[in-house]
C-alpha cells in the first residue's frame, strides 16, 4: 500500500516534468523557425508553468464542472449518501471527502483531488437509484481507495494537463490560420505546423500517459474497497449491474473518461477497446468473488 502511494507520488511529478518539456520543445521548435530565438522557449516555460499550478490547485474544481457534477452541501440535501460516504470516511481513516451528485441516468462515479484533506467523491443519480445500499457501499469504499491511495490525484493531473495539450494544439491550429489571412509575416504558417503537430501527437501522447496508469490501480482500489466494507460480494454485484448498464452519459470526455469507475461512453462503444487502464470488469468481478471465498 504505502509503495503503491509513493509510486503514485512519483508519477505526478514526472508528468509534470513530461508535460513542461513537450510545451518547453515546442515553444523552443517554434522559436527557432520564426527567428525569435529563445522568446518562443521562455513563453511556453511561463504557460507550462502556469496550467500546471491551475492544474495542481484547481484541477478537481474543473474535472467537477467539466462533468456537471453539484455538491451537496449539507446531510440534509441527501441524507442516505451522506450518511454512507461518512461512515466509510471514518472506517477508512480519511477526512470525509466533498460530496457531489451528477444528474445522469447512466451508473458511475469517480473520485478527484489533490490529496485526502482536499478530495472530492462524486456519483450520478442513476448510481443511487440502481444499486442496493451493500452495492453502492462497495462503490463508495473503491473511490476512497483511489482517495487514500492519492490515485485521484495522478489520475486528476492526467485529466487536466492531457486536456490543456489537446486545446493548446487546437488553439496554435486556429490561429496560425487566421495569421496567414491577416498578414503573411505574423508566423501564421509555423503556428499552423506546431498546431498540426500537437493535435497529432497529444491524443497519443495522451493514451501512453494513461497506459502508464497500471490497472493494477483498479485490482488495489476494489482490493481495498472490499476490505473497507468486509463485503467483497457488494462490488461484485455493482460491477456486474454497471457492466449490464451500457447506457452512455450524456456528458462523456475522453479526458475524464479514464476516472469514472465504469466507461462513461458505454460498454458496447468501440472506445471500450481505448478504456485499456480500466482491467476486464469479469477479471474484477472474479477476483472480487474470489476474496469473499477466502474469507
Amino acid at each position: 500500500m504505502y509503495s503503491h502511494i509513493a509510486s503514485n507520488r512519483r508519477k505526478s511529478f514526472l508528468l509534470v516534468a513530461v508535460f513542461i518539456g513537450i510545451l518547453a520543445a515546442a515553444g523552443y521548435i517554434f522559436g527557432y523557425l520564426n527567428g525569435s530565438g529563445y522568446f518562443g522557449l521562455g513563453f511556453a516555460l511561463i504557460v507550462s508553468l502556469g496550467m500546471t499550478a491551475i492544474s495542481w490547485f484547481w484541477g478537481d474544481k474543473i474535472v467537477l464542472a467539466s462533468t456537471g457534477a453539484k455538491r451537496i452541501e449539507s446531510r440534509d440535501q441527501n441524507t442516505y449518501l451522506w450518511n454512507m460516504v461518512e461512515n466509510l470516511s471514518i472506517t477508512a481513516g480519511v477526512p470525509m471527502p466533498a460530496l457531489y451528485i451528477v444528474d445522469d441516468p447512466s451508473p458511475n462515479a469517480f473520485a478527484t483531488g489533490r490529496d485526502p484533506a482536499r478530495a472530492s467523491v462524486a456519483v450520478t443519480t442513476g448510481i443511487v437509484a440502481l444499486l442496493e445500499n451493500e452495492e453502492l457501499e462497495g462503490v463508495l469504499a473503491h473511490e476512497l481507495s483511489h482517495v487514500k491511495n492519492y490515485d485521484m490525484r495522478f489520475m486528476m493531473l492526467v485529466a487536466v494537463l492531457v486536456g490543456a495539450l489537446t486545446i493548446l494544439g487546437d488553439s496554435f491550429f486556429r490561429f496560425g490560420f487566421l495569421g496567414r489571412r491577416g498578414n503573411r509575416d505574423s508566423g501564421g504558417g509555423i503556428l499552423a505546423i506546431v498546431g498540426i503537430a500537437f493535435l497529432i501527437l497529444s491524443p497519443i501522447i495522451g493514451e501512453i500517459i494513461k497506459l502508464a496508469v497500471s490497472r493494477s490501480r483498479e485490482y488495489l482500489a476494489d482490493a481495498s474497497g472490499a476490505l473497507l466494507t468486509r463485503y467483497p460480494e457488494g462490488l461484485a454485484r455493482a460491477l456486474e449491474k454497471i457492466a449490464a448498464h451500457s447506457q452512455p452519459m450524456q456528458r462523456a470526455s475522453h479526458a475524464t473518461a479514464h476516472l469514472w469507475i465504469a466507461n462513461p461512453y458505454g460498454s458496447r462503444q468501440r472506445f471500450a477497446s481505448l478504456f485499456s487502464t480500466h482491467p476486464p470488469v469479469e477479471d474484477r468481478i472474479n477476483r472480487l468473488r474470489l476474496m469473499a471465498d477466502a474469507r
